[in-house]
């Protein structure tokens, strides 16, 4: 019971700082998205390949965080993302909402139309922490499973948009689209899916076009 208070106490802390996140992003017209996955399946590739092709009219800030090292955020910034702030978690498996809090002030807000939070990868803890986002993306690679959004349904839950990636080692694995898009949407039923590889671009056009949307109906 007290390990159960413990978490309330913990979680009601970083909603009420989320909510003034979201405020203050709302308030800057700035969109804001959560991206989660687990280790590997490509999440700073995929950042990598979105700085490259974003209109450049489009100010983008990335948080990249992580256990250990700054790497994510060199990588980011060598790709050409140009405000990059990297977050050392120093052995949390998640950002917390106070570490986003922070995180902000290293960026001139009134300058950013997006923000995109790379969390550490983890299909866990990340799915209860509100960071002021207005919506988790969860990524997941054809090297896992295709049962992982049954395996890990609250992640799946909690997110609006699935990106399924890696999509050029198919033809190397046993992972099925349909069966992934099938049990992703028995957990959420209003999921949009991108299907993506950062390795041949096949469908980066969409993702780079949603999120182009995104922000235009924000601004």
């Amino acid at each position: 019971m007290a390990n159960i208070l413990i978490e309330k106490k913990v979680l009601s802390a970083n909603d009420t700082i989320a909510s003034k996140l979201r405020e203050t992003f709302q308030k800057h017209k700035i969109f804001v998205i959560n991206i989660v996955s687990s280790p590997g399946s490509g999440k700073t590739s995929l950042l990598e390949k979105t700085v490259q092709l974003l209109n450049k009219n489009i100010q983008t800030g990335i948080i990249a965080g992580d256990v250990q090292t700054e790497n994510d955020a060199k990588r980011i910034q060598k790709a050409g993302g140009k405000f990059v702030q990297p977050i050392e978690t120093g052995g949390s498996c998640h950002l917390d909402a106070a570490m986003i809090e922070k995180s902000i002030a290293h960026f001139d807000l009134d300058k950013l139309d997006l923000l995109i939070i790379e969390n550490v990868g983890n299909l866990v803890c990340p799915s209860c922490y509100d960071l002021g986002e207005d919506m988790k993306v969860v990524l997941l690679s054809t090297t896992e499973g295709d049962d992982k959004p049954l395996k890990y349904p609250s992640m799946f839950r909690n997110s609006s948009v699935m990106v399924i990636n890696k999509t050029d080692l198919l033809y190397y694995t046993d992972f099925k689209l349909d069966e992934v898009r099938k049990n992703a949407l028995q957990i959420n039923g209003t999921f949009e899916i991108f299907e993506t590889s950062c390795k041949t671009s096949d469908g980066l056009n969409e993702w780079i076009n949603w999120l182009t949307k995104k922000v235009s109906e924000t601004g």
